[in-house]
């Protein structure tokens, strides 16, 4: 079921909502979280379609805010809040809300979003394009238990991802960083088959690509080794070289679907390890609300080897970018490099 709303309120959205369910037979909530989509007319298609397919999993409450710019002084100064609102199978295993905000009411988007919550559950605000700088600051994001922004999407995504370490809250995350998340859980796995002091690593994936500058930081904070970064042609990741005093550990993918594992002593094995849709990173994102300690630690690494966004934006030149974080015995190298993020 569609309505729209035009020149409306909260409080008539929460009612049109609630008339809404009792006619389909749902009157009951059965969702587990609200979702706040920030984003604007262009992208919104795409973020509400990401939204839904993950709803599937986690039956939310999605509620999209586009806020309407309008060049002519007097259209700026008149404020008015359309919506519309998709209940039973147009919307997943939930309901979705699109919020577009006119005029003045776009510079309060906050006041028109805290009514519609659902009570006593959790919040995640996801900016799929232009986040704030620090989204814990944002008016929007200081609602939320979770904000995930995507610094793929920027214009200058290793500057970008340099000021997320800066202004990094407990809660923030960043769909760089889930999009690793299969290449951090291969590389630990190997390392428990191939018990050896690793010495160094190489991460090989295209330029400007902030999910190769966040696995190559991993793994120089978790095993404390020089990490160098060379460049290739892409898809985004292709290779992952772990030298260690019994032989190499290679985790290539040459075509962004399938990748090769290649161990000393052991025959070479095929694994899945495709690249991931924006759903499905969004699903597992929605898995755990607390704050990923080791994405933390990651982001802030680097910072603090690159000294500021100045530098980042030439650390995909394939020189060595980390230096070692410290002596760690090889024992304790392999224990951290472990410690993959439990998403």
């Amino acid at each position: 079921m569609k309505i729209d709303l035009t020149e409306t309120t909260s409080s008539k959205i929460n009612q049109a909502l609630v008339s809404a369910r009792r006619s389909i037979g749902t009157p009951a909530i059965g969702m587990v979280l609200t979702l706040v989509i920030v984003t604007d007319e262009e992208n919104a298609y795409d973020a509400l379609r990401a939204a839904s397919d993950s709803s599937r999993e986690h039956p939310s409450r999605i509620i999209a805010v586009i806020k309407r710019v309008s060049k002519s002084p007097r259209a700026r100064r008149d404020a008015r809040l359309d919506a519309e609102l998709r209940v039973g199978s147009d919307a997943g295993s939930g309901e979705t809300v699109v919020l577009r905000l006119h005029g003045e009411l776009a510079n309060h988007a906050q006041s028109v979003v805290l009514p519609l919550l659902l009570p006593d559950a959790p919040v995640v605000v996801w900016w799929p394009e232009d986040a704030p700088a620090d989204p814990a600051r944002d008016p929007l994001g200081a609602l939320a238990q979770r904000r995930i922004t995507d610094t793929y999407s920027a214009e200058h995504p290793l500057d970008e991802l340099s000021v997320r370490a800066a202004t990094y809250r407990p809660g923030d995350t960043d769909l760089a960083w889930t999009r690793i998340t299969p290449w951090r859980s291969m590389l630990a796995a190997a390392l428990d088959q191939q018990p050896a002091q690793v010495v160094s690593a190489t991460v090989e994936g295209e330029s400007d690509n902030p999910s190769c500058e966040l696995l190559a930081m991993w793994l120089a904070d978790r095993l404390g080794v020089p990490v160098e970064r060379t460049l290739s042609g892409g898809p985004g990741l292709t290779a992952v070289r772990m030298a260690t005093k019994n032989g190499d550990i290679v985790l290539d993918r040459a075509d962004g679907s399938l990748a090769t594992l290649c161990m000393a002593g052991q025959p070479d094995r095929a694994v899945a390890l495709k690249r991931r849709e924006t759903a499905e990173l969004l699903a597992e994102e929605l898995r755990r609300l607390d704050p990923d300690n080791i994405y933390e630690a990651t982001v802030k690494f680097g910072v603090e080897r690159l000294g500021g966004p100045a530098e980042a934006s030439s650390v995909g030149t394939g020189q060595k970018r980390a230096e070692p974080a410290g002596s760690a015995a090889p024992a304790a190298k392999k224990a951290a490099a472990k410690k993959t993020a439990s998403k």
